[in-house]
């Protein structure tokens, strides 16, 4: 399916040609504007008759679009890993609501919790949802190659902080990929029983990026290198000792 955005131009048989004007990717429902009209028409994708401007059909219940970048950035990723910048990591976390994830991708030392944030590298599922780009000057539905070129022009300074080698977390990525993608993304969710180590963690959550996919069933997905050394300590404070009854204690 093409892609759906605001600015995408579509066809109705009782409006005409209009112009889409807000999208939630997640309910199927846009707001568009046709020919003249100075409001807008809430309409639905999946009951609505409503065709792209070329006149192929949206599928939106039977073909329904990523809902999320993650499979699309996982598959850039690898892209760029296989072209020298292994030094590139995708880290995905859900919100506190769990009905959209976080990304963020960061280039330099491999250290999950000390990221280095640089503007544009991060985003929402929730964000994608209303505008399906990642927000570095690329376009809805742009290729894997496209995103490689808009992000290189968009900063080639942090990109090339990502030139050097990590062999062993490009394959790691590299089978990931392998088993999750297109339909599948990885969740890094560090909740875990209070003083667990990491060997007594499930693998790592898979989680699907459209509507209408079975549950994942194939292989396990194991933690990326240096994940394990998070948790080889456990760090806790003294609580201080309450005194109750007024008297200094000796």
């Amino acid at each position: 399916m093409k892609a759906l955005a605001p600015g995408t131009v579509i066809f109705h048989r009782h409006r005409g040609y209009g112009v889409i004007t807000a999208v939630n990717l997640l309910t199927g429902w846009i707001a568009a504007r046709f020919g003249s009209e100075g409001r807008t028409l809430d309409l639905n994708l999946s009951t609505d008759e409503v065709q792209f401007a070329d006149g192929e059909a949206i599928l939106f219940r039977r073909a329904p679009p990523d809902r999320m970048p993650h499979a699309r950035l996982m598959a850039m990723v690898r892209a760029l890993h296989e072209a020298g910048y292994q030094k590139l990591y995708l880290y995905s976390w859900p919100k506190p609501s769990g009905l959209h994830w976080r990304w963020h991708l960061f280039t330099g030392p491999r250290d999950w919790m000390q990221r280095s944030w640089r503007e544009g590298w991060y985003g929402s599922g929730a964000d994608y949802n209303n505008n399906p780009v990642m927000g570095w000057g690329d376009t809805p539905g742009a290729t894997t190659e496209e995103l490689i070129h808009a992000l290189a022009k968009f900063d080639p300074e942090g990109l090339a902080h990502a030139l050097g080698r990590d062999e062993d977390h490009t394959a790691w990525f590299a089978d990931v990929c392998d088993a999750l993608l297109p339909g599948y993304m990885y969740s890094l969710d560090m909740q875990r029983p209070p003083g667990a180590p990491l060997t007594d963690m499930p693998p790592v959550p898979v989680i699907p990026v459209r509507a209408g996919l079975a549950p994942y069933s194939g292989p396990d997905i194991t933690w990326p290198p240096g994940w394990a050394g998070l948790w080889t300590k456990v760090h806790a404070m003294p609580a201080p000792r309450i005194n109750l009854t007024g008297i200094p204690e000796a």
